[in-house]
């Protein structure tokens, strides 16, 4: 199935770094949302954020796959819609760590909506300049 999503992050710092950035809930809170996140195939968790008026804020997920440190998946079911997000994580030889995002399974009505698609990929965008911002910290 080809994404929906698909977007690449270089980083600096380690691969063993940013595996853990995706992976230890505090962590992960700093840069999308507080959640109760743990790397076991089969935890059920939620990322919640502030509500507003279009959302209630939470969205519930799954962890489907942990083969750490290359690949993290977990289902994101929010606003009636049911996606996978996959991780992937791949070290340079210069130390550095590439990192892929892949979200699938839209559904045909969501990826109609004009700015659907668009508005999902502007979030990670955003939320991949907020993980190289918490890794410089780390």
């Amino acid at each position: 199935m080809k994404a929906d999503v698909s977007l690449d992050y270089q980083f600096t710092s380690s691969i063993e770094k940013v595996w853990n950035a995706l992976t230890d809930s505090d962590t992960l809170a700093k840069w999308i949302w507080k959640n109760d996140f743990k790397p076991i195939v089969g935890h059920k968790f939620q990322f919640r954020a502030e509500p507003n008026e279009w959302w209630d804020g939470i969205v519930n997920c799954e962890v489907l796959k942990v083969e750490e440190p290359h690949t993290l998946s977990y289902t994101w079911a929010s606003a009636g819609e049911i996606t996978t997000v996959t991780w992937t994580l791949t070290e340079g030889e210069d130390g550095t760590t590439n990192l892929h995002l892949d979200q699938s399974g839209f559904s045909e009505a969501t990826k109609a909506r004009q700015g659907a698609i668009e508005g999902a990929k502007y979030a990670w965008i955003n939320n991949g300049n907020q993980l190289e911002k918490v890794l410089a910290e780390l």
